[in-house]
């Protein structure tokens, strides 16, 4: 019989469960396992069936979301029986790996990859003027040439050629790997910055930390939440979203759509320039507003209607009157050049913060000797890693037929783009909407496209699977997930190195499957056959990159100059804002709500923000920051019940309609 001085106390367990292993071989075997799964039915739930949209990627990430939902139940059945199962830190590092690999297999990712440079060559049956105009300067290697190869890639019913495809699976796997390694490096830079000095929110992280829970008095066991408020907020939104659901299989069955129009759209007029007024009440998306500062939330739906107000005067002044969101030009209010210039100035904000992080880790003391060395050495090996990365992307463009003064705008503003999706993902979980405007329109439509040669715009084409469509589905959505791991680990003191290499492997193991699954799929279904939904966006976007090649080479523009006046106004505004943020505590406006405000999407989201946000400050002003916490988890159990029903609907729907 132990004595009792060998016995452990509460308190003892729980640093006993705090020293426990995370990157543990089963977690990590468990992780790959999921990826596989989740790769394999995100291309037949998206592609192949149609029934969803999203389905691996999202923001909040939907499929890693669900299945961690499903392995802490199953975690906690089992644990109840035999009191054995993952641990909190486990299923984190889970959840972490898994976000890295399964977003691969999105629609907006590996599918647009390949077939972003492939579509030139079967679309110019159907456009013959592309022939000498755009197909001289697509590079052999970005695609098969053989057009009986193209055409069973977008027809299928064939075998998949593997030699024909073996040089372009590899040149843009090989380039992938690069900008997910430079991604990461940027993240090792950052990470220290947002997490530790900036405290940014990062809600979409603070969603599984909420949500799975250890039970430290009987071991470092992963459960499910086991109070009332999770289960309200599960409830609730999962009920919500299956009761609109429903009428895609039995269309009778009465439900009420939380998305509806409360006052259309005036065509005539300066009212034009409101547009619709929606009414939306997603459940993900108030609850995002919750989790988040109540000046980024008030921001959002604040500058939303400096928007609107601004183009009910451009209409007044003789604007061609039109909703809100289609003023695509550079003529004022030009919201879209505005949040160009929002991102340029937020993305020099980011790396002047970077730079005085590494000054400071430079400062010698009165002894001459390093006042901060472990945090310089820290520095060294991402920004080696960082410029070999980009290194290694700049032949690669320069093979391409580009110049280095293009190829390296082009590299670093795929870099800004990530860096930007994912600090709007950190600081108010945003990332799933679109950016105002696309990296390829950025570099030729403000300085005009005369400025390129051929080859370089049809480079610059290529790489729109890296920036385009945004809305958490391209590749942006990988570098967001990557600081979310990073805060996961911070807050749960998960070993930063060994979930780095996990996260590592884990995006070079769905690379290595889902390329070749991609192909089997491309090959035996045809890409003109396939079902994904909202209008078949994906089936156009492949046509239209030879159409904006062809538009750019054979009508070259010059610069706008009232696009470069918007960026200018636009990154003047930012820095403003960020000064008077920094300056006075109670300035209540943040650019990053400005910026989003300018992007294409707002008109959908800025509701729930407001809604979040009333919902937020009536709970604090009344109930004081006790009664907030209290009703995190109502938040969290929202969003968890809204994904969950959001992955296993399709699955359902599916197979019902397979045997019903």
């Amino acid at each position: 019989m132990e004595s009792s001085a060998t016995q452990l106390t509460p308190g003892d367990v729980r640093e006993e469960a705090r020293r426990s292993p995370a990157v543990t071989a089963r977690a990590v075997f468990i992780a790959f396992a999921l990826i596989a799964l989740i790769a394999v039915a995100s291309a037949y739930v998206e592609m192949v069936t149609g029934v969803g949209y999203v389905f691996a990627a999202g923001v909040p990430p939907r499929a890693p979301m669900a299945a961690l939902f499903l392995l802490l139940a199953v975690n906690t059945w089992l644990a109840r029986r035999w009191a054995r199962g993952l641990s909190r830190r486990e299923m984190l590092v889970i959840f972490c790996v898994t976000t890295i690999g399964a977003p691969l297999m999105s629609h907006g990712i590996l599918f647009w990859m390949l077939a972003c440079s492939t579509g030139q060559y079967y679309f110019v049956r159907s456009a013959p003027h592309w022939e000498a105009a755009v197909l001289p300067y697509v590079p052999s290697w970005f695609t098969p040439t053989d057009y009986a190869v193209v055409e069973g890639f977008f027809l299928g019913q064939s075998s998949v050629p593997w030699a024909a495809w073996l040089t372009p699976a590899a040149a843009w796997g090989s380039f992938f790997i690069a900008l997910f390694l430079a991604n990461l490096c940027i993240a090792l830079l950052l990470q220290r910055q947002w997490i530790r000095h900036e405290r940014l929110s990062f809600p979409i992280a603070t969603i599984p930390l909420e949500f799975v829970r250890g039970d430290d008095e009987r071991g470092p066991i992963a459960r499910l939440p086991g109070g009332w408020p999770f289960w309200i907020g599960f409830a609730i939104s999962a009920y919500l979203n299956i009761q609109q659901l429903i009428p895609r299989l039995f269309p009778a069955f009465p439900s009420f759509s939380t998305w509806r129009v409360l006052v259309p759209w005036q065509r005539v007029g300066p009212l034009s320039g409101i547009g619709d007024i929606w009414l939306i009440l997603t459940a993900t998306h108030i609850a995002i507003a919750y989790l988040i500062p109540k000046e980024l939330s008030f921001s959002v739906w604040f500058f939303w209607i400096v928007r609107l107000v601004l183009t009910v005067g451009a209409i007044a002044a003789g604007a061609t009157p039109q909703k809100p969101e289609d003023f695509y030009s550079s003529a004022f209010p030009a919201p879209y050049y505005q949040g160009g210039g929002s991102m340029l100035a937020i993305a020099a904000l980011l790396f002047w913060a970077v730079g005085n992080q590494i000054r400071q880790a430079r400062r010698r003391g009165p002894a001459g000797e390093s006042v901060a060395r472990p945090e310089i050495v820290a520095y060294v090996a991402p920004l080696v890693g960082l410029l070999l990365c980009v290194t290694y992307m700049l032949w690669f463009f320069a093979a391409a037929g580009s110049r280095l003064v293009v190829g390296l705008p082009l590299v670093v503003s795929i870099l800004v783009y990530n860096v930007i999706y994912t600090r709007l993902r950190a600081e108010n979980g945003m990332s799933f909407m679109g950016l105002p405007l696309s990296m390829s329109d950025m570099l030729t439509r403000t300085v005009g496209s005369a400025l390129y040669r051929p080859s370089e715009i049809v480079t610059i084409l290529a790489a729109r699977w890296t920036y385009l469509p945004g809305w958490g589905e391209s590749a942006e959505v990988i570098t967001g997930a990557t600081f979310d791991s990073y805060k996961i680990a911070d807050s749960a003191r998960l070993p930063g190195r060994r979930l780095t290499v996990a996260m590592v492997c884990a995006f070079l193991f769905c690379l290595a499957i889902g390329i070749p699954l991609v192909l089997a799929i491309y090959y035996r279904y045809g890409l003109v056959n396939m079902h994904n939904v909202e209008g078949n966006w994906f089936h156009g976007q492949v046509r239209s990159t030879g159409e904006y090649a062809f538009e750019l080479i054979s009508n070259p523009s010059k610069p706008d100059n009232d696009a470069l006046l918007a960026l200018g106004a636009g990154a003047a505004v930012t820095l403003f804002l960020n000064a008077m943020r920094l300056r006075f505590w109670w300035w209540p406006f943040h650019p990053i709500g400005y910026l989003a405000a300018n992007a294409w999407g707002t008109q959908w989201w800025y509701m729930p923000f407001f809604v979040g946000w009333l919902a937020k400050t009536l709970v604090v002003r009344y109930g004081g920051l006790r009664l907030y916490q209290r009703t995190v988890p109502i938040a969290v159990g929202a969003i968890i019940g809204d994904l969950t029903v959001d992955n296993l609907w399709p699955v359902a729907e599916w197979l019902a309609r397979m045997y019903l």
